[in-house]
């Protein structure tokens, strides 16, 4: 079952996720329809930008489905943490400019993927942002802990990580961990319009410039190993 829809509206690619009974949660198969998503957006030519939405009003994203990952054994984890963080690591080096529609709680998980992205907007009234990974026990894979560091400010960062704080819009502002936030009416709308605006750009030296200034990811992409 799709859990994800990919639309191009103008020069932008809108991912909407829309398994909300789910919470957007996501789990091997859907770790690889993202990367049938990625595969698509990627290979397209011309300017554009990837904007990333959620259908449902209460999460964009939960991040990882734990129930599903208790069914596995033990020694699956390392396994699951290296498909994440290659996961990361595409889009964070993605070919294009990336956008997050935070339409509602992005935890964990999840909020790991928004970092990766380019700028996120968040939803004013309603939502969280955290990294509740100290609380549920499960420790950041070296490569997150690289691509937590995206994140301009690092005194917040260390507050959010050490601490499993949720933070709202307006806090998650203050932290630098947005670059705006809106209503829900005007949320997509501004995010939409910030997409198409970045769409303009040279896709070829905005993705030069993107990994140049993360240069230390791309080393990490490339140092991969299989698995």
């Amino acid at each position: 079952m799709a859990t994800m829809e990919l639309k191009k509206e103008g020069t932008v690619y809108i991912l909407s996720l829309t398994n909300g009974t789910k919470a957007n949660t996501f789990n091997e198969d859907i770790i690889g329809e993202y990367h049938a998503i990625l595969d698509e957006a990627e290979a397209s030519s011309g300017n554009t930008a990837l904007l990333i939405t959620s259908t449902d009003p209460k999460f964009w994203s939960n991040g990882i489905d734990l129930e599903w990952l208790i069914t596995k054994p033990a020694n699956y984890l390392s396994q699951f943490a290296f498909l994440l963080d290659k996961l990361y690591l595409r889009f964070a080096l993605l070919n294009m400019p990336t956008v997050g529609c935070l339409t509602g709680h992005t935890y964990a998980g999840a909020a790991v993927l928004a970092t990766t992205l380019d700028f996120r907007l968040m939803r004013a009234d309603r939502g969280f942002f955290c990294f509740p990974e100290i609380d549920i026990k499960i420790p950041f894979s070296p490569i997150m802990q690289q691509v937590l560091k995206l994140l301009p400010d690092h005194q917040a960062l260390t507050e959010l990580v050490l601490t499993g704080k949720r933070v709202g819009g307006e806090e998650a502002m203050k932290m630098k961990i947005v670059s705006g936030v809106y209503p829900e009416d005007t949320l997509f709308p501004k995010s939409l319009e910030l997409a198409k605006f970045l769409a303009q750009k040279d896709r070829k030296t905005y993705t030069k410039l993107k990994r140049d200034m993360r240069c230390n990811l791309a080393a990490l992409q490339q140092n991969l190993p299989a698995f």
